[in-house]
């Protein structure tokens, strides 16, 4: 393949990346503006959701747009939020939040993936309990130690090495005020948000391994899906 070729493809492959990651983050200001309100001064979640957006580089005014639309005071499409769970490759849990306009075409895609990469899914209720909601922000710019110290300052939990990066971990209630400390001392924040965080983790190796992130990958990439949380512990 000769270097143009190359280059075009990477850039469709981004393009596409960057189409996908709109969509996800259109979708959640619509949710967000619909369960509070358009104003992201009193809803916390799509101030949250907001934030995204400018680190996806949305347009101000596409932003402002689906907030409307999602409150109601512009026509738009109706989003309903829901989740699915199942299991993975060596038994791996896997917590799956969707948003939707048509639950039965997203209800069936959703099992075949499960089906075809090795997993199934599970009732409500299956494997949810093994994860708790908390405020992730993983950041870079300083050393672990100072921004433990700020971090923990702030009210947060934890802070965890992942390379170049240190993931924080705060309580739900904790989150803002953790991510506005980090940010206003100079640190980069690379990503944040509310995730499920799950209590424990299981080990998969060799086929298993591969199959759960295809598994994970494949959910990843159905258009209805928002995030894909799991408990597998993969090796380096």
């Amino acid at each position: 393949m000769g270097r143009h070729a190359t280059v075009a493809g990477r850039q469709a492959a981004s393009a596409a990346a960057r189409s996908k990651a709109f969509t996800k983050v259109a979708r959640e200001i619509t949710v967000a503006a619909k369960l509070g309100g358009s104003d992201p001064i009193a809803n916390s979640r799509l101030r949250l959701a907001m934030d995204h957006a400018r680190e996806c580089n949305m347009p101000k005014d596409t932003v402002e747009r689906l907030a409307k639309k999602g409150a109601g005071e512009l026509e738009g499409i109706t989003y309903e939020e829901c989740a699915y769970e199942g299991y993975g490759p060596g038994g791996i849990a896997v917590y799956v939040e969707v948003m939707t306009d048509n639950r039965n075409r997203t209800n069936p895609e959703l099992r075949r993936i499960f089906t075809k990469n090795g997993g199934n899914m599970a009732q409500e209720g299956a494997v949810g309990w093994m994860f708790k909601r908390k405020g992730v922000i993983e950041v870079s710019g300083a050393t672990d130690d100072k921004i433990m110290e700020i971090a923990l300052d702030a009210g947060a939990d934890d802070v965890v090495s992942e390379g170049e990066i240190s993931v924080v971990y705060a309580d739900v209630s904790s989150f803002s005020a953790a991510r506005d400390a980090l940010e206003k001392s100079g640190l980069k924040i690379e990503r944040s948000g509310l995730d499920f965080v799950p209590d424990n983790t299981v080990a998969v190796s060799g086929n298993d391994a591969k199959t759960a992130a295809d598994l994970i990958a494949a959910l990843e990439d159905q258009d209805d899906v928002q995030n894909v949380y799991h408990n597998a512990n993969f090796p380096d």
